[in-house]
């Protein structure tokens, strides 16, 4: 692939460069190296994508394994919604979680100890927890009223680290669990282990709990019968992965005080504007296009995602769940094998001009690189650095250098750029890849709103956790030493699968014990 000469860099950046001046955010696709006819080659199935977002957003059936509706868009606009229950739903959840987190603020809610809430605890997986870290992590300061953490893996190593920086504020700790279905594992763990906490410290709990979960699930009725403070609802039209401004998201950023209707106005905004079938007016396809064009259509490059703002540290990690869970899959809509999806990772600049950028410019190039920009660097008094120039200065030179460095060694690369960086600003680039995933999900023919494969881990997983079960009952009543061989006959299982729950169980428990051999067929484990 030739790379763009710079004497034509110009000439296309005013043909390719996309500007919404009344939201300040830009879109420039100049650097990917595109045909002139791309977009004529690309005008049917661009359009087909656009009537299928359109139904999408007007209450089609747009997982039809599931036989469900998708509707994120709604949440940032009722208006949209297809029925009076649902438009309902939204108003009244967010008015709900606005008014429970003022009267949390203003002290008419309080803690079990009797003092006002100080921290809350998110505890969640995937989308559960990710997008309200993204959120927290971006827009989160001292200023705000209530300090926020995070339960977001079955690792009990990490929750005692959590609680551990909760310290003695757990008495005033506001935990959320956050679970769809009730049922997912790690988040129940997580509860489970915070109310350890809460007992250990001789603290009732329930008052200090909330819920955001489905309709009569399991947590639902373990959050009744229990009698926790508040519970809020998930619906099964919105997906974890885009359930950020649901009660999923919304609850953790109202109770932190932090900007829950701009947040919402941003996305509401670029839903807006990338509703317009000129697909040159739509940032949103433009990004689905050039991730087409990048990939071949197949997924052949990855997405480097760069961000010069240290409060967008962890969008390349939304944005990995996002991408990859909502595009990896392996059947297209007409059942034809197709190992569809695009590989996402990243970091934030300029950081990795000290890192991987080094492998950009002169290894393989199997990637394009979105660069994201907040054209103003501080909302503070800037300190200069050198005479004339200051720390922004260099960011911005850092970006525009890394650019420039990138396309002269023929790697393509995505400008996003907004004014600034706020809540409305984080909102619309939230949407704006919501938007884009939707999109290139219609480009490939793929259902990009379902995770058979995710499904399929957590099956594996129960699998194992009932094969341990066996294991130990087996040990326990063996008598003597056994070979992870002879456990795994016994209990009917794979043996590597069987030595791998012995060492674990060696490793955790106490009244197992292992006994090295000269390979691992010959280690005895014994109880």
């Amino acid at each position: 692939m030739s790379t763009i000469s710079q004497s034509s860099l110009w000439s296309r950046f005013q043909q390719y460069f996309l500007s919404y001046d009344d939201l300040g955010i830009s879109v420039d696709i100049s650097r990917m190296n595109f045909p002139e006819d791309f977009f004529t080659g690309m005008a049917l199935v661009a359009d087909r994508a656009c009537k299928q977002m359109k139904a999408l957003e007007a209450g089609a059936i747009a997982n039809p394994d599931e036989k469900r509706m998708v509707g994120h868009y709604w949440l940032r606009d009722a208006r949209l919604a297809p029925t009076p229950e649902i438009r309902e739903a939204i108003n009244s959840t967010k008015k709900s979680i606005l008014n429970f987190a003022a009267d949390l603020h203003a002290g008419k809610i309080l803690s079990a100890t009797g003092a006002k809430f100080t921290d809350l605890l998110v505890v969640g997986i995937g989308g559960s927890a990710l997008g309200p870290q993204l959120v927290a992590d971006a827009l989160w300061t001292p200023g705000n009223p209530v300090r926020p953490h995070f339960f977001d893996n079955t690792d009990p190593d990490g929750m005692v680290k959590v609680l551990g920086q909760i310290g003695g504020n757990l008495g005033t700790t506001l935990v959320a669990v956050i679970s769809k279905s009730g049922g997912t594992k790690e988040s129940r763990n997580g509860m489970l282990a915070a109310q350890s906490a809460f007992k250990a410290a001789g603290i009732g709990f329930a008052k200090n709990f909330v819920a955001v979960t489905g309709d009569g699930s399991e947590l639902d009725k373990v959050a009744v019968a229990e009698g926790w403070l508040r519970r809020f609802p998930m619906w099964d039209w919105v997906g974890g992965r885009t359930s950020v401004m649901s009660a999923v998201g919304l609850l953790p950023m109202a109770v932190q005080g932090l900007e829950v209707d701009e947040f919402l106005d941003g996305a509401a905004a670029m839903d807006a504007k990338t509703r317009t079938d000129d697909i040159r007016r739509n940032a949103a396809m433009l990004l689905a296009l050039m991730w087409f064009h990048a990939g071949s259509g197949r997924g052949l490059k990855d997405m480097v995602i760069l961000p010069y703002k240290d409060r967008l540290l962890l969008f390349s990690r939304y944005l990995q769940q996002l991408v990859m869970e909502s595009l990896g899959k392996e059947l297209d809509l007409d059942g034809h094998v197709v190992n569809q999806g695009i590989a996402v990772y990243g970091n934030k600049g300029s950081t990795d001009q000290h890192a991987y950028v080094q492998q950009l410019r002169d290894g393989v190039n199997n990637f394009f690189v979105t660069f994201i920009e907040a054209r103003k660097a501080t909302f503070s008094t800037p300190v200069e650095v050198e005479p004339g120039v200051t720390a922004g200065d260099f960011l911005q030179g850092f970006l525009r250098g890394t650019r420039s460095a990138l396309h002269e060694n023929g790697r393509e690369s995505i400008t996003v750029s907004i004014p600034e960086f706020n809540a409305f600003q984080l909102g619309a680039l939230i949407a704006l890849y919501e938007r884009a995933v939707g999109f290139y999900g219609s480009l490939v023919n793929i259902n990009a709103y379902h995770q058979p494969g995710v499904e399929a881990g957590k099956k594996a997983a129960a699998k194992i956790i009932e094969t341990q079960l066996k294991v130990v009952a087996f040990l326990e009543n063996a008598g003597k030493p056994q070979t992870s061989e002879q456990v795994a006959l016994a209990v009917e299982a794979d043996p590597e699968e069987v030595f791998h729950i012995l060492r674990h169980l060696a490793a955790n428990r106490p009244n197992i014990r292992i006994e090295n051999g000269r390979s691992p067929a010959l280690d005895t484990f014994s109880a």
